[in-house]
């Protein structure tokens, strides 16, 4: 767990003032979601592995680096997820101001970057509208919307070709990580849905995706009866530790990048000559 200094809510204001005027303040702000995650996995899936995941990769950060953590917003944008109970969903301007208002407020504090580490892919290209969209209101301060999967090499040393191609959710990846995270929460039942009987996922027409280059609006209900899109039973602990360390290490990586870094660069004045 991070140190209790790392969590901005367990702060003092005098220590939020000093933080901010850090050179290269970063805060970081998890996103889950709170939705169906077929018969076996908890609701708050991705809210859990957000929140878990980045604590660990904080914790292994230097204690002088200027980088600290946003409690976990937990509910997210999760209308594919609405045919299943207990799927709760803000609406998409809901996140979006939340975003804005939330990021504003840390902009006009001195903070110098804002990290979103979302862990719903159902939200990705929300967050990234909200992080243009805040970053266009106050330039002062660098947005960087994130998806926890994104970018982690390696996967497919644990994870079949099929599952990489079409394990959307709650399938072989996002059950092994619970196994290892919290495997008290880990149903017995683990179904195969949204994959046809040769084992391909189910697919939209000819020329388009549930994901990718030509992307479909789908809803959960178009592809399964259980909430899983991929396949569960293949599932262990074993792999969640291999992915569990493989996330850790991307983005202990990514996160020490950019603290090195001088993103963002310095924002010219309107209206200034070139090279001001």
């Amino acid at each position: 767990m991070p140190r209790p200094q790392r969590r901005f809510e367990l702060m003092s204001w005098p220590e939020v003032s000093q933080a901010a005027l850090r050179p290269g303040s970063t805060l970081i702000w998890p996103f889950g979601a709170v939705e169906q995650h077929g018969p076996h996995l908890p609701l708050a899936t991705d809210a859990v592995f957000a929140d878990r995941i980045l604590d660990a990769v904080l914790s292994g950060l230097n204690d002088n680096d200027p980088i600290w953590r946003l409690p976990l917003q937990s509910l997210g944008f999760s209308p594919e997820h609405a045919g299943f109970h207990g799927t709760l969903s803000l609406s998409a301007d809901l996140l979006l101001n939340l975003v804005e208002s939330v990021g504003t407020q840390l902009a006009s504090l001195g903070f110098r970057r804002l990290v979103l580490f979302n862990a719903h892919g159902g939200q990705i290209a929300l967050l990234q509208t909200a992080a243009r969209q805040l970053r266009s209101r106050s330039p002062s301060l660098a947005v960087l919307p994130c998806f926890l999967w994104s970018g982690v090499e390696g996967l497919d040393q644990w994870l079949s070709s099929s599952e990489l191609q079409g394990g959307l959710h709650a399938g072989q990846a996002e059950t092994s990580l619970m196994l290892s995270l919290h495997p008290e929460l880990v149903g017995e039942i683990r179904p195969i849905d949204g994959i046809h009987c040769d084992g391909s996922p189910a697919s939209p027409p000819t020329g388009w995706s549930l994901e990718g280059a030509a992307p479909c609006a789908w809803l959960t209900t178009d592809l399964s009866s259980s909430g899983v899109i991929g396949d569960c039973s293949a599932a262990s602990a074993e792999i969640g530790d291999s992915l569990e360390q493989a996330l850790i290490s991307h983005w202990q990586q990514r996160f020490r990048s950019l603290l090195d870094s001088d993103w963002p660069p310095v924002t010219p004045v309107a209206g200034a000559p070139d090279g001001c």
